[in-house]
């Protein structure tokens, strides 16, 4: 079999189903264009409509801050009535809710930061805010409780005690977890790291960071991490590696997708768009290496688009997702591939570099003729050769 009729194997229609697990959050297909520069070009979208439309597209799942679907400061009759709206839409539609999450950057409260501000009132307040949508979370069948540090950091390094900020974090943390357990609900947290923006230097900036800090809470098993493509980017980091790294330590338990050019701000672009290269590698990578959580998009339809297109780029991401994974899955099945990679000792990382029963004596006495090793070529040029013409579909 060459790679073009293996190719011809995986052609489908790209259409998203619900065991694709695509999901969208609120805030994102409901981004009425707004930015630093420029006021809203579009109108905000009824949560109950959103999710009716997603379910339209073939979306599995939909996602929200506490503030996306009631306003800040409604009371007790209007919160009502919204949850019952948008429970209804779920119902009717069969979409799920995998992750919730809450807002603690938006309002003027939080401009010093929410669960580290200097402010400890603010911080009581923030976190009254986080328990009371767990609870909502939980109600609305959330297996994942995100929290995004947006406003956890500082612009003067004078005017923050880091080492006293991460104590007031992972005090928080330890807490929210605890109210988890206590209160029986089936639900993980899961820390978003960024650099920057909106702050000038946020805590827990890279997945590096926030792995390192979970190792120093009460209970690190029910923390993972929900890491954003972009953001990684921002940071100028490898998305695959880190995402992998992430798996590798069994953190992974949400995911972000988006689009992104390089460090810079945080375009939030529709999927499969910016660096297209690592859209493939991290396709790949979440298709065959383990992880079985939503696909789940958190971007911002460009502010020059009306409403339809806001689900044409929702449609574009699920669509983009779905071609990337056929053409991961070709590539894996090309046999030229399968030799290239063979040829650049790929599979020899699997080995243990000392065998089981091996001694370090054994180890020792063992030579490697050096001029013959250092003229060795990796191989590698051929196999990223083959990547690209799979990626440019030209396999």
């Amino acid at each position: 079999m060459d790679g073009h009729s293996d190719r011809r194997t995986f052609v489908n229609d790209y259409t998203p189903r619900p065991e694709h697990k695509f999901s969208f959050g609120l805030w994102t297909v409901g981004w009425p264009g707004v930015d630093p520069f420029g006021v809203a070009t579009r109108e905000p979208l009824d949560p109950a409509y959103t999710v009716e439309r997603l379910a339209e597209l073939g979306a599995y799942g939909v996602t929200f801050h506490d503030d996306d679907l009631i306003p800040f400061g409604a009371g007790d009759s209007d919160r009502s009535a919204r949850i019952a709206s948008f429970r209804k839409a779920l119902d009717s539609t069969g979409l799920v809710v995998p992750m919730a999450t809450t807002n603690l950057f938006t309002h003027p409260v939080f401009k010093d930061g929410a669960l580290t501000s200097n402010d400890r009132d603010i911080r009581r307040f923030a976190l009254r805010k986080v328990l009371r949508n767990i609870d909502l979370a939980a109600e609305l069948g959330a297996k994942t409780y995100v929290l995004w540090g947006g406003r956890e950091g500082a612009e003067s390094g004078v005017a923050k005690d880091v080492r006293a900020a991460l104590d007031r974090y992972r005090e928080a943390l330890n807490i929210l977890c605890g109210y988890v357990r206590e209160q029986g609900y089936d639900i993980r947290f899961a820390l978003e790291p960024k650099p920057n923006e909106p702050r000038g230097d946020i805590f827990l900036p890279t997945i590096g960071h926030a792995i390192a800090f979970i190792g120093e809470l009460d209970e690190p098993d029910r923390v993972g991490l929900n890491p954003e493509v972009g953001h990684e980017q921002m940071a100028g980091m490898s998305v695959v590696h880190g995402y992998a790294q992430a798996l590798w330590h069994g953190k992974l338990f949400h995911i972000d997708l988006n689009g992104q050019n390089g460090p810079r701000y945080d375009q939030d672009l529709r999927f499969g768009n910016g660096d297209v290269k690592s859209a493939f590698l991290l396709v790949d990578l979440l298709e065959h290496g383990g992880y079985d959580g939503p696909r789940h998009f958190d971007f911002k339809p460009a502010r020059t688009e009306d409403e339809s297109g806001v689900w044409s780029s929702a449609k574009s991401c699920m669509r983009n997702y779905l071609i990337l994974a056929e053409k991961a899955r070709a590539f894996r099945a090309d046999p030229e591939v399968a030799e290239a990679l063979r040829a650049a000792r790929v599979d020899q990382m699997s080995l243990p570099t000392l065998a089981d029963g091996e001694s370090l004596a054994d180890l020792r006495a063992e030579e490697l003729d050096l001029a013959e090793a250092a003229v060795r070529g990796a191989k590698v040029e051929q196999l990223d050769q083959l990547f690209l013409e799979h990626l440019y579909g030209t396999r």
